[in-house]
């Protein structure tokens, strides 16, 4: 799409979003593709009213358009939130979004050589990205003030593994350690991994490899995603086990400088399966984990991050995914869909009262139209 016409789709609907922005309380961002069996594909960027209180509730207040095969997949901001970053699996691109200038701009960022681009992260200082390329099985490090590339990752020598399908990313400068997780070949979920690199974050070095799983290898256990617990100290990660259905922690020894790797939940003993998705509260003290089968949010006491605490499971619809909290934490949003996936593909967000301890509402705008939802972010506050 030339950068003309896609300016001027922008502006036709930011006298509406403006008017809306100065009176919705929770503005939410999700980027979106037609469900398999629409004939004429589409995606996009949606931008809905997801406050239960509000009139708009539920409405697509601005929808700016995608390339139809894109597949666009993950939305992540930097550390100061002046830019959203969308992964793609269908064409090695990086699309930002700069949120400081209304209409937002969108450019288009190369990456050759990184195929299927699944997660991204940034250094504390905001100065560096890191995107996994599951397709490629590589990490690409880039300049995340000019958004240009500095450096990927590769095997050392022809045909040498380096990482396996790469997914999930998490770093910690404080500590100078990138954590990988590899996951599944992208084509058709084959070939699964069961491990977690540690790499040195200042140089791309790769430090060590943990197996995390209790099985025999080859274990196929698919972890997939990977983060920091806030403040934890010493720092400690959790990881969700995708096809094995486990949450993992990894604790930091100071005095030897690695990880030691821990199960700490079995979702298989509540029903559940495919667990996905990661996400703490401001304080930290609580962690939150989607699962697709049936589809969950596991809500844990996460005072001491080593041995996260199970609290509750929440219901949520088919492929529950990503999540995003309410600034008061008071609404849980969790996009309901996984890759189009037969069973795991609702289409839904789903709205969860977090005092009360259950889902409250449904929004089905994306649903309805044939569409499934595949990440969701709330708009920073004053955007």
């Amino acid at each position: 799409m030339r950068p003309s016409r896609f300016l001027g789709l922008l502006a036709v609907g930011w006298s509406v979003l403006f008017t809306t922005f100065a009176q919705a309380e929770i503005l939410a961002m999700l980027n979106y593709e037609s469900k398999p069996e629409q004939t004429t594909r589409k995606e996009g960027l949606a931008i809905l009213d997801v406050d239960p209180k509000s009139p708009a509730f539920g409405k697509i207040l601005m929808d700016i358009p995608l390339p139809s095969d894109l597949v666009a997949h993950h939305v992540f901001y930097n550390r100061d939130q002046s830019k959203a970053y969308i992964t793609a699996l269908g064409k090695s691109l990086l699309h930002v979004l700069d949120l400081t200038r209304f209409p937002y701009r969108m450019k288009t960022v190369e990456t050759p050589g990184c195929q299927v681009l699944e997660d991204i992260v940034f250094s504390q200082d905001n100065r560096t990205w890191y995107l996994t390329c599951m397709g490629s099985s590589t990490v690409v490090i880039g300049d995340a003030a000019t958004d240009t590339l500095v450096k990927t990752v590769s095997a050392p020598a022809p045909n040498a593994p380096f990482i396996s399908y790469p997914h999930g990313i998490t770093v910690h400068n404080g500590i100078d350690r990138l954590l990988i997780t590899s996951t599944v070949r992208p084509s058709d979920m084959g070939d699964p991994g069961e491990t977690v690199t540690v790499l040195e974050a200042s140089s791309g070095k790769v430090l060590s490899t943990h197996k995390v799983s209790l099985k025999p290898s080859p274990s196929k256990a698919a972890p997939v995603e990977v983060m920091f617990s806030h403040g934890a100290d010493p720092p400690v990660v959790h990881i969700t086990v995708m096809l094995e259905g486990t949450l993992w922690a990894g604790v930091w020894n100071p005095s030897s400088n690695d990880f030691g790797f821990q199960q700490v939940d079995d979702y298989g003993v509540r029903g559940q399966e495919m667990p996905l998705e990661i996400m703490y509260n401001r304080k930290g003290d609580r962690l939150f984990v989607t699962t697709a089968k049936p589809g969950h949010v596991n809500i844990y006491d996460n005072s001491d991050p080593q041995h996260p605490k199970f609290l509750t499971a929440i219901p949520a619809a088919a492929g529950a995914h990503h999540l995003a909290l309410s600034p008061d934490e008071q609404y849980l949003f969790v996009q309901n869909s996984l890759l189009n996936l037969p069973g795991m593909s609702d289409g839904s967000i789903t709205v969860i009262d977090v005092t009360k301890g259950e889902a409250i509402a449904s929004i089905d705008t994306l649903k309805d139209q044939g569409f499934n939802p595949n990440c969701i972010v709330l708009l920073p506050v004053g955007q």
